[in-house]
């Protein structure tokens, strides 16, 4: 009989599972052909959802897809969602811009990106995106879900994934804080109208009579 030492295996993570089945079927392949992250050097850490994500920014701006242009951010920053950019021409030419015109195309798939919620920025010298905050993909989905502006099927792989990866917290937490913000503002606007309730009326201006 099997002791309950015995019992409870070790269950394997998905990198252990995945170093499993590469020696199982990738055995002996030359290793000078693999990415490691903790081999090599250059990289950063990605969320998940950032493929949703992109596909969700380009139906939104079909004609002039920006999807790419935010997986650029993620490829440069620093392993921190705050990046500083000093050579947009290199932002845009690793977005796939070039031309006279590559840097103001650049500039209008980041503005882009403002007004999708997936990045914030803050003007330096470089121009109007020299300080470039990226902002949760998770929450922004959520966010265009809110607006109606991402569609239903994408919307629900979206949500199977963040499942998948164990993600719930971000959708959760950004849902917590609508309702705070909500209840906050309902606060401050009874405060308001008590506030008017209690003021004063102002004061008659009596006409001014002249003497013929």
């Amino acid at each position: 009989m099997a002791t309950a030492k015995q019992a409870k295996v070790k269950r394997l993570n998905m990198a252990e599972r995945a170093q499993q089945q590469m020696e199982l079927h990738f055995k002996g392949f030359p290793a000078v052909w693999i990415w490691q992250r903790k081999v090599n050097d250059g990289y950063t850490t990605l969320p998940r959802t950032l493929p949703i994500a992109m596909q969700a920014i380009d139906d939104e701006t079909k004609g002039r897809p920006a999807g790419h242009t935010l997986f650029c951010l993620w490829a440069r920053s620093p392993d921190h969602p705050m990046l500083v950019i000093e050579n947009p021409a290199t932002y845009a030419s690793e977005a796939g811009f070039s031309g006279e015109r590559a840097v103001d195309t650049w500039r209008k798939r980041m503005k882009q990106l403002v007004e999708l919620n997936f990045i914030r920025c803050v003007p330096g010298p470089s121009g109007d995106f020299h300080y470039v905050l990226l902002l949760n993909p998770n929450t922004a989905v959520e966010q265009l879900r809110a607006i109606g502006k991402i569609q239903q099927a994408l919307y629900a792989r979206f949500i199977d994934r963040v499942n998948e990866i164990g993600a719930q917290r971000d959708v959760a937490a950004l849902r917590e804080y609508w309702e705070a913000q909500k209840a906050l503002n309902a606060e401050e606007a009874k405060k308001a109208a008590e506030a008017d309730k209690n003021r004063p009326p102002p004061p008659v201006k009596r006409k001014r009579t002249t003497l013929k």
